[in-house]
């Protein structure tokens, strides 16, 4: 049968992470590996074009594709100086092309996998069927899990702070690193943009990656990323000599503004990834969060239920947390650095990160609530609550 003429049991509109990780695991259900699947995306992941860092109890499933994890982590901040060795958590990075190479080429292996690299003109549901309409044609599905900008809602400098970041792999020939220590967080830099801080990552004794971000509601010029680099390298890595091996760019979203989950009549048409909201909005960290819902998305679908993930109470007030920090952020009641490093200098720094990844207690989020300024937290806690 014609590809353009075929009817599949699910369409993935986009292969990016959060396409792939859906893929991956409907491929790994016994259930659902044999369903006839088309992933649709105008370009080809081939590019290793992100770098996706977490954190995380147990080894996963995608342990084998870690670059490099780090038990020793940093914070530092003009009032703050704090080394500290976790117990529970390891903080870990996976490079983008070794999880497109591992997932593409396990899905090589299934005749009905089907790989379309076209233009997606519209994603829509006509009461009938739900179908994606493409410049090389027209695909029907029983279920269509879209990660593609589409259907993101009205982001603005009102409701939406942009993580922005430019990140540099450096290489130097003498071994000047300690790559069992990660700088999670260095604001020890100019706040004039807004929240700013460097992550510095060693892969080894001679390469690490150096990351200038920002959260803030514009983006800098080019050139102002990479004056800062050069500043923070050459001054506080104390390097002169040193040869960029690799250059990274990226831009995501931290909005209050609400992802739809889904469209259409019957819900057919699912959001994934950050389309369907699962870039955590007071963080931007979005690879663990859109884990949790591919496993869920296919449990659902392997027991014939329907796809659409129903966020639960506890999730619901982890997003009420999320808008609260952003609603401080947005409104400049507290400044970032003054935040990060109150949270820090009061905290034990793993159950902060247990606090960001969803799984504190509610008396780590108590302590938490206590170590920063009442009434500024306060007021936009009730904002958001009515």
């Amino acid at each position: 049968m014609n590809l353009m003429e075929k009817n599949y049991d699910y369409i993935l509109a986009g292969s990016g992470m959060a396409g792939l990780s859906l893929l991956y695991a409907i491929l790994k259900n016994d259930v659902l590996q044999h369903k006839q699947i088309l992933v649709v995306d105008n370009v080809d992941k081939n590019q290793n074009d992100r770098t996706w860092c977490f954190w995380e109890k147990q080894p996963s499933q995608f342990q084998h594709l870690v670059a490099k994890e780090w038990k020793t982590l940093q914070f530092f901040s003009p009032t703050v100086s704090k080394t500290f060795k976790m117990k529970e958590y390891s903080y870990k990075m996976i490079q983008s092309g070794d999880f497109y190479s591992h997932i593409l080429d396990f899905a090589s292996q299934f005749s009905n996998v089907k790989f379309l690299k076209a233009s997606i003109l519209a994603i829509e549901d006509n009461g009938q069927e739900v179908l994606v309409r493409t410049d090389q044609g027209k695909f029907t599905s029983e279920f269509i899990f879209n990660s593609t900008g589409l259907f993101y809602p009205n982001m603005n400098e009102e409701n939406t702070l942009l993580q922005h970041f430019m990140g540099w792999f450096i290489k130097t020939e003498a071994p000047v690193f300690d790559s069992k220590v990660g700088t999670l967080m260095d604001f020890t830099l100019s706040q004039h943009h807004g929240t700013t801080f460097m992550y510095v990552l060693p892969i080894s004794d001679t390469e690490a990656l150096v990351e200038y971000t920002l959260f803030s509601e514009r983006v800098l010029d080019k050139h102002e990323y990479e004056k800062e680099l050069e500043n923070y390298i050459e001054n506080k890595l104390g390097l002169e000599d040193f040869k960029i091996e690799h250059r990274e760019f990226g831009v995501i979203p931290m909005t209050m503004a609400k992802f739809p989950s889904s469209m259409g009549s019957q819900e057919r048409i699912i959001h994934i990834g950050t389309a369907g909201g699962h870039t955590k909005a007071s963080s931007g960290y979005t690879f663990q969060f859109v884990q949790a819902q591919v496993s869920r998305i296919v449990a659902l679908l392997a027991a014939d239920k329907s796809p659409l993930v129903q966020l639960s109470i506890r999730e619901k007030m982890f997003q009420w947390y999320d808008m609260v920090l952003l609603d401080v952020l947005l409104q400049k009641k507290v400044e970032g650095e003054f935040l990060f490093s109150s949270l820090f200098k009061a905290n034990d720094p793993e159950r902060i990160l247990a606090f960001l990844a969803n799984e504190s207690g509610f008396w780590e989020e108590f302590k938490i609530r206590d170590s920063v300024p009442f009434w500024p937290f306060f007021t936009s806690g009730m904002r958001q609550l009515f």
